[in-house]
């Protein structure tokens, strides 16, 4: 073994030399790790062109003009066409009655599964992702005859549009049912539950005003996906024959190409906007970003 004064030792040569103390290997680290940077940045370059794109050839075809020129006048002529405005309206007002429905059937029902029943959670799971494998036209011919008996025998209610909430209310389930099930196993249901009904609340009480505000992040997102269902659902609708937004995109789509396509790119954008809300003001997204923010460097 050598030593110098103040220095680590070094073992000894076979042949009796000193053996020269090798890097810690800094430099290699640093090279993978800018590797690894490298290679994470052209993945999201790469996945944010594919989403990115398409938005933005639908903006440029939807702004196109005469002679080369560029003008909003596609955007503008939305709210200048009666049918594609009674299409809007129609569709988010069926969103709404998805999104009431949706929620008035699931959160009481998995509560109830979580907190009295627990070994039907399978089975409540398994029924809410089984739309997953039947597809919309299936749906559709099995429910064509109901709705056919609901427009002769309910007037004017089973004829309106609005019925089709009933339908999306079905395909919504496995995503929503993911969405609520990921909220309600960040909290303990079972626990909060008991203490609110040995303080003397009900169970509508008990849901409404205790573990509803504990889950506000899961019912968030499982809104803005049923309100995203409903906006780009075009197969039941067209089939029933109702006039709903995306039926009377494909209409106009074979009279007016541009505003057809400014029309899909605002619901786009609408369906983005509500994700970034949700994801700015849902409960946990602020304080995760304090804590993070005054949490000490060490």
């Amino acid at each position: 073994m050598t030593a110098t004064p103040g220095g680590p030792l070094s073992a000894a040569a076979p042949d009796g030399g000193a053996l020269i103390a090798r890097p810690s290997g800094r430099g290699s680290g640093r090279r993978g790790s800018r590797r690894q940077l490298s290679i994470r940045i052209a993945i999201f370059v790469v996945v944010l062109g594919y989403l990115i794109l398409p938005l933005f050839a639908m903006l440029e075809f939807s702004t196109r003009g005469d002679y080369g020129s560029r003008t909003l006048g596609s955007y503008a002529a939305i709210f200048n066409d009666p049918n594609l405005t009674d299409g809007i309206v129609t569709s988010l007002e069926i969103a709404v009655l998805t999104v009431l429905g949706m929620l008035f059937l699931l959160v009481p029902t998995m509560v109830w599964t979580i907190v009295r029943v627990p070994r039907m959670r399978r089975a409540v799971e398994f029924l809410c992702l089984l739309p997953l494998a039947i597809p919309a036209i299936v749906i559709v011919v099995g429910i064509a005859p109901i709705y056919r008996w609901m427009g002769q025998n309910l007037g004017a209610v089973g004829a309106s549009p609005l019925t089709l909430a009933l339908i999306d209310i079905i395909l919504v389930l496995p995503f929503a049912y993911r969405a609520i099930e990921a909220s309600l196993r960040s909290i303990d249901v079972a626990t909060l539950a008991d203490a609110s009904r040995s303080l003397g609340a009900g169970w509508p009480r008990t849901i409404l005003q205790v573990i509803v505000p504990n889950i506000r992040g899961g019912i968030l997102s499982a809104s803005v996906l049923a309100i995203a269902l409903v906006l780009g659902e075009y197969t039941i609708s067209s089939l029933l024959a109702f006039d709903t937004l995306q039926v009377v995109i494909y209409l106009l789509g074979k009279r007016d190409p541009f505003i057809s396509v400014a029309v899909s790119l605002a619901a786009l954008v609408f369906a983005f906007v509500l994700l970034i809300v949700i994801t700015r003001f849902a409960p946990g997204g602020a304080r995760r970003g304090q804590l993070q923010a005054e949490e000490p460097l060490t």
